[in-house]
């Protein structure tokens, strides 16, 4: 598109670029027009309008400060947009890092808004700690672009009011800083910001004239997230902290301007969600021009506590010159520059090359996006109640915690691209969840971050939720579900770390032989299953095979490390035993099938395609390969599979104990390839069929290769989003669909 992107005036609501863009979903981004961000603290999304929508602050389950992807009038957003709508946007991240960059073209002039949160660049001399920041950096790189700002934040999930404070900045005056020889010499922008030549000397800058300072009201809630014993849930799940809004402006000499600074000034304006003030700005940029805005916890908070726990004068002195340095333009650019080097250092280290090669190295840095730093938990989703269908399903839940399940798998995709540090820091939060063991000696399914057990689910009837797709639930109750899969899992990746990454200890035997015990004691209970369903308990074919591969990695261990085991005999006949279970009673003879449980002996479930890849079965087996064909059959042929895309069951005809349809599983589709893959042996054309699903499924993730739990019919992305399912799928799928195909000789 073509226009005149300058714009003067007050901003209309038929000018702005953001307004078209959600016109036709009535206020909504689709959700795949979102692209991340995160410090492996909490994570921001940033939509193709510049828009951040959703952002919990300041950990991945603390409340809310921007949810209008929830409620598009009550949510809070922050906005950076062209202010003219005949203008089009393009996303990426820079290369091979998590920083989001959306340009902005039209005609006048390109613009672009970089979106980070700092990481600590490694072995840095100056910044060895995390500055915990949302920065968004605004310049021009061609012509000229008049930009709108409003920052309207709604805290505690837009159940909290708060008051705005437009501070002036003390001694504000303009100050020259110079680039050094070494910074033009061995800057990373040299090779990502071209525009910027570094070489140039006489750059100008300024602070902003003004900080706005929004302070959120002290309210307590009696239900919910934060209301429990885990002092260190406690404490994340209630923070609802004061936060700054402050800036910095630069330019380049021998641009537009003659190197003359813009003027950007930050005016209070009134929100329609009416808890509190925002603050809007609009502003003009020429080419060689640049702004950083700055978003924080106020310096205070940190301070506060600092106090509370008996720390001196020294120690804030101490604090504040570690997390409230002087603002430049300098200071933010060698913050960016950190985080690039930072996400380089850490995707070299994998070491996969095979086939689809970039989409594996986004789904890994997605994944590290998603680790939880201090325990190294891995969080299913960044966000919460985002809808597994359109309309009034209820198929809505919180994923801002960690499942042993996806946790373990996602340790074996990290052990398959050879990134063993992230799997050893779960290992040893693993460690510690087998040393607080449940009473009767199992596991929960699911945890907070920190390891807590509470996670009290609520709805938010305030908000209207995803396009007015309510309820909008924080926490989730099914915490307490019985899911026996979890084991079987879990000690596969364990089995995997063993071989690949490091050998086991004996006290991480000691628990490891404790869970295959419990096994042994409980495999026969009937149980939730891994899609949780919330109806009756049933003995679900996944679950026990599950059970199956927690017991024949424990014997596996024994075998291959001599560990002591008295009860290895018994362990034993208990796997051969369960087996045949299986095989007798799981399987459909006059349908020819695996059936979903013992007791829906007509009902199909695409977690049987998983049979072959932990190695239950080959994928070559007859029984398993009449199942997978009928899987592959369209649904009103009795399968599951629509347009290469798998349901993971017939949500109509299944008792869920949920209402409605809901979309195609993403995990299902890739788990489908590699099973085509694994059956390639015996028929080369099955792992055509596998690539070709790989390749479509691909063209299915959004414009920066992200990827939700599902896909509509019409393509669209549904479900929460990023997650971390999905990614860990396509990873096993891509690696082992590559290898199938390199051992081959006859490629198709």
């Amino acid at each position: 598109m073509s226009g005149n992107c300058p714009a003067t005036g007050a901003p209309t609501r038929n000018q702005r670029l953001s307004d078209g863009m959600r016109e036709m979903l009535d206020g909504y981004l689709s959700i795949d027009q979102y692209g991340l961000i995160g410090n492996l603290h909490t994570a921001a999304m940033v939509g193709m309008d510049g828009s951040i929508d959703f952002m919990c602050w300041p950990e991945f389950d603390s409340p809310s400060v921007f949810c209008r992807l929830l409620d598009k009038d009550k949510g809070g957003h922050f906005a950076i947009t062209p202010a003219h709508a005949s203008t089009t946007s393009k996303q990426q991240y820079l290369p091979f890092s998590n920083v989001l960059s959306t340009k902005f073209l039209c005609e006048d002039g390109v613009g672009v808004v970089t979106d980070f949160m700092h990481r600590p660049r490694p072995h840095s001399r100056s910044h060895r700690h995390m500055m915990p920041w949302l920065v968004r950096g605004v310049e021009v790189i061609r012509g000229e672009m008049t930009f709108d700002l409003e920052c309207f934040p709604a805290f505690d999930y837009a159940r909290t009011t708060h008051t705005l404070d437009l501070n002036r900045v003390e001694d504000a005056e303009r100050a020259r800083p110079q680039w050094h020889a070494d910074d033009a010499q061995n800057s990373i922008f040299q090779s990502v910001f071209l525009h910027w030549d570094q070489a140039e000397q006489n750059t100008e800058s300024y602070n902003g004239t003004e900080r706005a300072v929004f302070t959120p009201a002290v309210v307590q809630h009696s239900e919910g997230l934060g209301n429990t014993s885990n002092a260190a849930d406690r404490e994340a799940q209630t923070a609802v902290h004061a936060m700054d809004l402050r800036y910095v402006v630069g330019c380049m000499g021998g641009g537009a301007g003659d190197g003359a600074c813009p003027l950007v000034r930050l005016t209070a304006a009134d929100h329609g969600g009416k808890l509190g003030q925002g603050v809007t700005s609009r502003f003009t940029l020429c080419e060689g021009q640049r702004v950083f805005f700055v978003l924080r916890t106020v310096p205070d908070v940190g301070v506060a506590a600092l106090r509370a726990g008996g720390g001196g004068s020294n120690d804030v002195a101490a604090y504040l010159a570690k997390y409230d340095p002087a603002l430049s333009m300098k200071y933010v650019e060698t913050l960016l520059e950190d985080t690039l080097l930072y996400w380089l250092g850490w995707i070299r280290s994998c070491t996969y090359f095979g086939r689809w090669l970039e989409n594996v190295e986004r789904s890994a840095l997605i994944l590290k996006l998603l680790t939880y730093e201090p325990t190294g938990a891995v969080v299913a989703a960044v966000t919460f109640s985002l809808p597994e269908a359109i309309g009034d399903a209820g198929r809505n839940w919180d994923y801002r915690f960690t499942w042993v399940r996806d946790s373990a798998f996602t340790m074996y995709a990290f052990m398959r691209l050879g990134l063993n540090k992230e799997a050893k820091k779960y290992m040893e939060f693993v460690g510690r969840l087998c040393r607080e063991k449940n009473p009767d000696g199992g596991l929960q399914i699911m945890y907070t971050l920190r390891g807590g057990r509470e996670m009290a689910e609520l709805e938010l009837r305030h908000l209207s939720g995803y396009r007015n797709c309510a309820p909008v639930r924080i926490g989730n109750g099914a915490a307490d579900h019985l899911q026996l899969d979890i084991y079987g899992e879990l000690l596969d990746a364990v089995y995997l770390y063993n071989k690949f990454s490091q050998p086991l200890s004996y006290d991480e035997w000691v628990n490891i032989r404790a869970l295959v015990d419990y096994v042994c004691t409980n495999y026969n209970q009937p149980d939730m299953g891994i899609w949780e369903v919330r109806g009756q308990r049933q003995n679900f074919t996944y679950s026990k095979v599950q059970c199956w591969v927690a017991i024949d990695r424990g014997l596996r261990l024994v075998d291959k490390r001599d560990f002591p085991c008295h009860d290895k005999e018994r362990w034993r006949q208990t796997r051969d035993a369960l087996y045949e279970e299986i095989m007798n009673r799981a399987w459909n003879s006059d349908l020819e099938m695996f059936t979903q449980s013992y007791e829906s002996t007509d009902t199909l479930d695409a977690a049987v395609l998983a049979m072959p890849l932990v190695f239950f079965c080959a994928g070559t087996d007859p029984r398993f390969v009449k199942t997978m064909r009928r899987i592959m059959l369209p649904p009103h042929h009795g399968g599951l599979t629509a347009n290469n895309l798998v349901f993971r069951y017939n949500a109509v005809h299944t008792d869920d104990g949920l209402n409605g349809e809901e979309g195609t599983f993403s995990l299902c589709t890739f788990w489908l390839a590699e099973a085509l893959s694994r059956a390639s042996t015996a028929d080369i054309t099955l792992l055509y069929k596998a690539q070709v699903i790989i390749d479509e499924m691909i063209m299915y993730g959004n414009h920066v290769g992200l990827f939700s739990e599902e896909i509509d019919k019409s393509g669209k992305h549904l479900g929460n989003f990023p997650q971390a399912f999905t990614h860990i799928a396509l990873i096993s799928a891509a690696f082992n669909v590559d290898r199938a195909l390199k051992s081959n000789k006859h490629r198709p």
